[in-house]
């Protein structure tokens, strides 16, 4: 089964419907042998969402923990069908990593009650693959929110977008599935590269992915495209896409 090195989709009780603390999520992280967990709690538009100085006061945090490194992020909302996000500008010098990702209860007052078009989705998602901020696309095989794939995933690629699979997907989002190895077979197939993560919501679930592990498996995905598979992967990908390595914290 495919190593990972890093989770960097994970939840703490900032979000206030998740049950772990950031020591608790790194301590399991580093249990794990992890090189790096990122905290990326739910940005603003999200009920139940941290409160108003979180993400600006994440530079609280220290940059390594029980040795693991420790990315300072957001989950961000999609707020709209052209590609706006809830990120705070201000939060932005305190951020190291960002998730976007559509959610049903941002968005379902845009909606009337309909399901979005492929054609709204794919839209937002080509303006988030150019939002320099973003490096992961989250749980974007969400069946409420399907896309042109074919058109959009090659963007994303381009972009330096990460592709994210996600582990929760196999228990929350179970309708998803067939969306996600669909996708996943198609950045295979245009060299896309993805991330995997657990979008763990209880710190023993950081770094636990068997169900994202197995469809690659099954699929016989290259881990060359799997950016959280080594160290160095990961590494490169910090050092091109983000300030961790360029501030001279990230290594070692």
């Amino acid at each position: 089964m495919m190593n990972l090195i890093a989770d960097t989709h994970t939840h703490t009780i900032a979000s206030t419907h998740a049950y772990g603390t950031v020591m608790e999520n790194v301590h399991e992280a580093a249990k794990k042998g992890l090189y790096a967990v990122a905290i990326t709690d739910h940005g603003f538009a999200m009920p139940g969402s941290p409160g108003k100085w979180y993400f600006e006061n994440l530079r609280a945090l220290p940059r390594y923990l029980e040795g693991v490194l420790l990315l300072r992020g957001e989950e961000a909302n999609i707020t709209d069908f052209d590609g706006t996000t809830d990120l705070v500008p201000k939060d932005l010098d305190s951020l190291d990593w960002v998730v976007a990702s559509f959610h049903k209860p941002v968005v379902e007052k845009l909606l009337g009650g309909r399901e979005p078009t492929k054609k709204q989705v794919s839209d937002a998602w080509l303006a988030v693959a150019g939002n320099p901020h973003i490096n992961v696309i989250g749980h974007c095989g969400t069946a409420e929110f399907e896309f042109e794939y074919e058109k959009v995933l090659p963007e994303f690629g381009r972009n330096g977008k990460l592709v994210e699979l996600n582990e929760g997907t196999f228990s929350s989002r179970r309708d998803s599935v067939p969306n996600c190895v669909r996708i996943m077979l198609l950045c295979k197939q245009h060299g896309v590269p993805i991330i995997v993560d657990s979008d763990a919501h209880f710190p023993t679930r950081v770094g636990d992915c068997p169900h994202c592990q197995k469809l690659l498996e099954e699929i016989d995905f290259p881990e060359e495209l799997v950016v959280n598979s080594s160290v160095e992967r990961f590494q490169a990908y910090l050092k091109q896409y983000t300030r961790v390595f360029q501030n001279k914290v990230g290594g070692g």
